[in-house]
């Protein structure tokens, strides 16, 4: 795979260590492989994808934020703060579901595919941030 990240509008973080974690809509990836590891990491599937145009490795449903979780947030989107404040403490109240994820870090690069339209305000991106605040600790658990 060369060179479609840029294109697609790929958010991309690292913790200086090597970790490399990407961020990827659903719809800008599909038919293309994703850098590294892919994991979805939604709930429910992508409304009019066909499971065969999209190039993944695991379907992580458990990761996504709890489906009243989910509901709240969408009902008031000015609620992003106490939303990923909410999603981080499901996170920690399940770390075993994070285990893939941390795993193919420890491999390399890791490619979360969410299928949300807004790229900044998104539980993907508290899971990614979620990953990289919390690498050492997990580390620590093994």
């Amino acid at each position: 795979m060369s060179g479609h990240a840029a294109d697609v509008g790929e958010q991309q973080a690292g913790d200086g260590g090597g970790v490399d974690i990407r961020l990827i809509r659903v719809r800008d990836t599909l038919g293309q492989d994703p850098p590294g590891r892919a994991f979805l990491v939604d709930r429910l599937w992508p409304r009019g994808v066909r499971k065969t145009s999209l190039h993944y490795d695991a379907w992580l449903q458990d990761v996504a934020p709890s489906t009243e979780l989910r509901r709240w947030f969408h009902a008031e989107p000015g609620r992003w703060e106490e939303f990923a404040e909410r999603y981080r403490a499901e996170l920690a109240d399940n770390p075993e579901a994070l285990r893939p994820l941390r795993d193919a870090l420890a491999e390399g690069t890791v490619t979360l595919l969410h299928g949300a339209s807004d790229t900044e305000h998104n539980h993907a991106v508290v899971l990614r941030d979620h990953l990289l605040a919390t690498r050492g600790e997990a580390a620590g658990q093994q």
